[in-house]
């Protein structure tokens, strides 16, 4: 069923097509002509997806719902799998069709409700709240992410718990963008969504390397950072969409507990115990099979983390580096006893101390909260300078006097005059500071600039900034980067 090929020069595997003989797919309600809506689902998965392949196939579609309505009563729009491709309907009592496994109905997850934030249950300090927070720390701010199954959950749980979800989009294979992924055996489903996709377009736009960032289980790992999560000596877990999640994401956190089998730990001022090591070691010589290459992504410059309750890992060229040890561990006892093999240590730093202590952490003002110096970039060989003014909050005169000092300071280290473009996406400040911001930018164009564009996605913002410095200077706001750049290779000095 499966064939090697060869494909621009490397091998490829090809996967035959074979013929669908029955779909079994389920909606929310069946008009009497067949049409199928799915108001009440938590997910429409790939339903459409599989009643085409046994339509096409010469096969037979066999729909389960929850009730029946007057055939042209439905709205069309709502309309997920047509008449057209379903040959039975069948009405399911309510014990026979849950919405997950865990619960059988819940408006949140269809979409009906919306969930106050406040409300969602906090994760208690134990392992997998070490996990999460330290998993968290790595989301990007504006970023589009995906949370696997198990130990990545939890970190939608902390993005809730420290205000994050409106400054990143979570995501879950099945289907769902944005909003908070359910836990557990909700797993699939979520709660303030943005939006529910059909499961094979939420992974095209994986495969297309849609992804920031990819937090994904991990249950063993080799020296190589190879990983498996799925084969476990006879038994033939599967990989599920691991290996493209993985495959394609911009960067990855692999998260999991260092032993597997009884570990139990505490938390004590702000210090990780040990009370008791599992049975069996996660760290190996080789892992039984390969779901994750290391190599591969050492090929691809992924960036590739692997957390756990006591340490944290990364990818280098040379292999597994240990790069974080949380409080309270040894070294020696307590990590590299229970590994297989010896990592790399060469700059070896304490995991943060917030992580092991109860209450919020401050992640947002940590994520948002980036130095100035940190927001300046030159690049010499375009004498090209770099403003990321993206989320700074100018709340005071002193602030814009920082930045004008800030940026003033790397203009004279330059020499020279030079090209700008600024980011001011989701950029803050009140307007009664606006003519003094505007003031600021005017004396750095006349005495450091040479030409300079600005861009924010935000309409609003484009518009504010076009308000803000037009009594000064000419704006120049695009939408995006790309813009703002053409903007400076096409115009005159």
């Amino acid at each position: 069923m499966v064939e090697v090929v060869k494909l621009g020069g490397q091998e490829s595997l090809f996967y035959k097509a074979f013929p669908i003989n029955v779909a079994l797919i389920r909606g929310s309600t069946a008009d009497t002509a067949g049409n199928i809506t799915m108001e009440r689902e938590a997910l429409t998965l790939d339903n459409l997806g599989m009643a085409m392949a046994a339509r096409n196939s010469g096969g037979l579609v066999i729909a389960q719902v929850e009730r029946i309505a007057q055939q042209g009563s439905l709205n069309p729009r709502h309309v997920e799998i047509p008449s057209a491709l379903v040959d039975c309907v069948v009405v399911a009592k309510p014990e026979n069709h849950h919405q997950t496994y865990a619960t059988r109905y819940s408006p949140a997850f269809s979409g009906e409700i919306r969930v106050p934030t406040e409300s969602i249950e906090t994760l208690s300090l134990g392992v997998r709240k070490i996990i999460a927070r330290r998993s968290a720390f790595e989301l990007p701010v504006n970023g589009v992410i995906n949370l696997g199954i198990g130990m990545p959950e939890g970190m939608a749980a902390i993005a809730a718990e420290e205000g994050l979800l409106d400054l990143v989009t979570l995501t879950a294979e099945p289907g769902v963008i944005g909003g908070m992924p359910a836990s557990g055996l909700d797993f699939g489903a979520a709660v303030n969504t943005d939006a529910v996709i059909h499961q094979n377009q939420q992974f095209d736009f994986y495969d297309g390397g849609g992804l920031d960032l990819a937090c994904l289980g991990m249950a063993e790992c080799d020296s190589r950072g190879n990983v498996n999560v799925s084969r476990f000596g006879p038994r033939l877990a599967g990989a599920g969409g691991f290996i493209n999640i993985s495959q394609s994401t911009r960067k990855l956190v692999f998260a999991g507990t260092f032993t597997a089998g009884g570990l139990s730990v505490s938390v004590s001022e702000n210090a990780l115990h040990i009370d008791q090591e599992g049975r069996a070691k996660k760290f190996v010589d080789a892992v039984q099979q390969i779901t994750f290459s290391g190599n591969r992504a050492v090929q691809l410059q992924q960036s590739v983390l692997y957390v756990t309750e006591r340490c944290v890992f990364d990818l280098s060229h040379e292999g597994i580096r240990l790069i974080e040890i949380a409080p309270g561990v040894d070294l020696e006892k307590d990590i590299l006893a229970h590994m297989a093999f010896k990592p790399i240590i060469d700059n070896l730093v304490t995991m943060d101390e917030r992580i092991f202590a109860e209450g919020a952490m401050g992640l947002k003002q940590h994520l948002l909260d980036i130095g100035l110096e940190d927001r300046i970039h030159y690049q010499a060989d375009r004498h090209l300078l770099f403003l990321n003014f993206e989320h700074l909050q100018v709340r005071r005169s002193e602030d814009i006097a920082a930045i004008r000092l800030a940026v003033e300071s790397r203009c004279q280290a330059i020499g020279h005059s030079v090209d700008v473009v600024v980011n001011y996406g989701s950029f803050e400040m009140p307007s009664d500071l606006a003519e003094e911001y505007a003031s600021m930018v005017e004396f750095m164009e006349k005495n450091y600039y040479r030409k300079v564009s600005r861009y924010a996605t935000s309409a609003f913002m484009r518009m504010k900034l076009g308000e803000m410095l037009t009594r000064k200077v000419s704006p120049h706001v695009f939408e995006s980067r790309e813009d703002a750049q053409a903007f400076l290779k096409d115009a005159k000095p």
